[in-house]
């Protein structure tokens, strides 16, 4: 009697839902990333045992190079009203404000593209009087501007009365309509110095005078994380 020959099935996995589930999870991840933007230069923050986190909204970050240059970035809420395309822009308007009543022997003004440009910046740090010009630029040139440029302008100064532009510049973020980002400056989670490990002590020291001067007497310096081996 012959054998009874079964047939074979062919071994074949249907992939089609799960390459739909991959296209889902790679577009919501690509819609919802938030992605880190250049910083103007490299700061490489020296190392200490503090575990406590930057906060990652509501922050006013004073950069500070290794020769001394002074940038500002700021992040308002996220997913709120109070976003920090919108925070940006109305600092700038109180920044010209605040800017022109102090000199008002040479004011500045910004375009309505100008303010929307400057929403978009996360690092800036060009003197005022520069600073429309600057926004103009394409933006390859304006990066080059900014790591060449001399940063926001600042010095010893002790007058509250006459502050320099990176005290005004202080100022305007704590009068912002963020009222989430006055808070915490007032909390003293609101303003961290990010200064690179070579940058002289004199220098940082400069930019904390300014700050107490202005009665921000809280802020934090951002460090990174010892090892066990340091």
């Amino acid at each position: 009697m012959g054998k009874v020959k079964i047939k074979k099935k062919e071994t074949r996995i249907d992939m089609t839902a799960m390459s739909d589930v991959t296209v889902l999870l790679l577009t919501f991840f690509m819609l919802t990333s938030t992605f880190l933007q250049k910083e103007p230069v490299t700061v490489i923050t020296p190392p200490s045992v503090s575990e406590e986190k930057v906060p990652s909204e509501n922050l006013l970050s004073v950069l500070i190079s290794p020769e001394g240059k002074v940038y500002l970035e700021v992040l308002g809420d996220k997913d709120s009203t109070m976003k920090s395309e919108v925070v940006r822009e109305d600092i700038l308007k109180n920044m010209v404000a605040r800017y022109n009543e102090l000199r008002p022997s040479n004011p500045v003004q910004f375009t309505k593209q100008q303010y929307e440009t400057f929403s978009k910046l996360n690092a800036f740090g060009m003197p005022m009087k520069d600073m429309a010009k600057w926004l103009d630029m394409p933006v390859d040139e304006r990066d080059k501007q900014l790591e060449a440029g001399p940063g926001i302008p600042i010095n010893m100064n002790e007058d509250a009365s006459n502050p320099n532009e990176f005290q005004m510049w202080v100022q305007a973020a704590y009068n912002s309509l963020d009222v989430n980002l006055k808070d915490a400056i007032v909390k003293g989670t609101g303003i961290a110095i990010k200064a690179d490990q070579t940058t002289p002590y004199s220098v940082v020291n400069v930019v904390m005078d300014n700050l107490q001067t202005i009665k921000m007497n809280k802020f934090s310096l951002m460090t990174a994380l010892k090892s066990e081996e340091d």
